[in-house]
């Protein structure tokens, strides 16, 4: 049994070889049947190359290239073949954005509309006395105050109430003079009238004078009646208010014109309000007016624009316009500050559409239409007066088109929008800015260091690095700012990235201008280095 053993095993491994063989042999000629039957594809049946229109920035930047080129990054542009969904080649200038993307970026679209446009201009201001309610009592004799009768400033005073008792020589000899003459015209009733005519003019003469000292006329009349004059008499006050300033002190003397007490009528004030110098235009006589006073959160008080002055104060760029408003039971004190809110603009219906549906590059303005599933027209648009949330779209948009109010910006970034805007300013092909070295409109990037800011002139010096777009070398230049606010929270010396165009032959405008983080200045770093 031992001896048959190997035997076995040989004969065992003798048929499962076989069997191998066989099987490989049987498979072979099956995959070379089948490969046979297989017709194989010839080279002039292969897929067409597509046609290449240009190559865009890889950041989605607005910037296109008819040759290959890198950023000022070092990153290659992508090309961009006919046919692509994400941008158009459409000889309408029409951008196509798929319907996926659409939905990721969240576009909404809203019809443009008539409206009434109407705004609040909003503006700081502070309660004032009216000018014209402003009294200052000065006696036009001389004499001495004898005694007080309103003795605190603030007092709160009726007209014709009693202010200082006042003796004077002068108001005395006045009194005699026509206490005397008012009795020779009754004792000279039976003379001739030559002499009643006499007497009465002196009578008159001394009446006149004691009124143009303003002694009131109840002691006039005592006067007249026969009483005789008196060692003293009251000064009253000429209007009802309250006393905002008393110099007058029992016993002082005082000379003709001297102000003694200072009236103001706060029954009615004004309230001074700096309006912006960009919304002086929209701000007329006799427009009412809301205001809110920090003392009175609860309250709310109405007013009507009075004047607007002619001048601007050039510290703050703002112009006074004065409102007048009623104040009932005094509430509203001199130097209170006030919010003034004033509805402007309102007028016939226009055509509008949302602020955020504007795309503003600093040199034009562009709306994006919706012309179906993920096809957007974009126009130039002239715009108009402006309110809190719309805009007057007075030429590029007509009532009830579809435009674009979310993720605009964005439609920009992924379809390359000024590509196709390209031909709206110059009519310029790619291939003829590239040959003339700039397209006007297009814009081009560069990284360097912010050297100086003037503010005035609304220019900033630049040290940039290459500009691959423009075939630039490295150097230090002076751009002109779309918006002065692109300069405010950056200080000579920062690493900046910035966006400019050409918006006139030799004039670069900066539309954009950021600080650089620390890995985009080593990434610039070393792009500058290879260039």
């Amino acid at each position: 049994m031992k001896h048959q053993l190997p035997a076995v095993l040989a004969a065992l491994l003798l048929a499962v070889g076989g069997g191998y063989w066989a099987g490989k042999t049987k498979l072979g000629a099956g995959d070379t049947a089948t490969m046979a039957a297989t017709p194989v594809a010839p080279e002039a049946a292969a897929k067409a190359p597509r046609k290449l229109l240009y190559y865009r920035n890889p950041m989605g930047l607005p910037d296109t290239s008819p040759t290959p080129k890198k950023d000022s990054m070092g990153m290659d542009y992508v090309a961009v073949y006919e046919g692509d969904d994400d941008v158009a080649g459409s000889a309408a200038g029409e951008v196509k954005i798929s319907t996926e993307k659409v939905q990721k970026l969240g576009v909404r679209t809203e019809p443009a509309a008539l409206r009434e446009l109407a705004r609040q201009v909003r503006a700081a201001g502070r309660v004032e006395i009216d000018e014209r309610r402003l009294h200052n009592v000065a006696p036009k004799f001389e004499g001495w105050v004898e005694r007080l009768h309103v003795n605190a400033t603030g007092q709160p005073v009726a007209k014709g109430q009693p202010l200082f008792e006042v003796y004077s020589p002068e108001l005395v000899s006045a009194q005699r003079e026509y206490v005397v003459a008012a009795k020779g015209v009754a004792a000279l009733k039976d003379a001739s009238s030559e002499m009643q005519s006499g007497m009465r003019q002196l009578a008159d003469a001394s009446l006149a004078r004691l009124r143009n000292w303003d002694i009131s006329e109840e002691q006039i009349k005592a006067l007249a009646a026969g009483g005789e004059a008196k060692r003293t008499l009251s000064f009253r006050s000429p209007v009802g208010g309250v006393v905002l300033e008393k110099k007058a002190v029992a016993g002082m003397r005082f000379m003709p014109g001297e102000m003694l007490y200072q009236i103001a009528d706060l029954s009615a004030v004004w309230v001074l309000a700096d309006v912006f110098e960009r919304d002086i235009a929209q701000v007329k006589v006799g427009q009412k007016v809301r205001l809110a006073i920090n003392a009175y959160p609860d309250r709310s008080f109405s007013g009507t624009v009075a004047y607007i002055y002619p001048t601007l104060k050039a510290e703050t760029r703002t112009v006074p316009v004065r409102i007048e408003l009623a104040n009932p039971g005094g509430l509203l004190k001199p130097a209170m500050y006030a919010s003034v809110e004033l509805a402007v603009g309102a007028r016939d219906k226009v055509v509008t559409v949302p602020v955020s549906a504007v795309i503003d590059s600093g040199t034009r303005q562009i709306v994006l239409i919706e012309k179906g599933a993920g096809r957007f027209e974009p126009r130039e648009v002239k715009l108009g007066a402006r309110s809190d949330t719309y805009v007057e779209i007075m030429e590029g948009v007509k009532d009830g088109e579809p435009v674009v109010v979310a993720a605009n910006f964005l439609i920009d970034a992924e379809s390359n929008l000024k590509a196709a805007l390209g031909g709206l300013t110059s009519g310029a092909s790619p291939e003829a800015g590239a040959a003339s070295g700039a397209v006007k409109g297009v814009s081009h990037q560069a990284a360097g260091t912010l050297d100086a800011v003037d503010a005035k002139a609304g220019t900033v010096t630049v040290t940039h690095g290459p500009v691959a777009s423009l075939k630039w070398p490295a150097m230090t230049m002076d751009f002109m700012l779309a918006n002065p606010a692109l300069a405010d929270k950056l200080r000579p010396g920062s690493r900046i990235s910035i966006e400019f165009v050409e918006r006139k032959s030799g004039e670069w405008v900066i539309t954009r201008m950021e600080p650089m983080t620390a890995a985009g200045a080593a990434s610039a770093a070393s792009a500058h280095q290879g260039h």
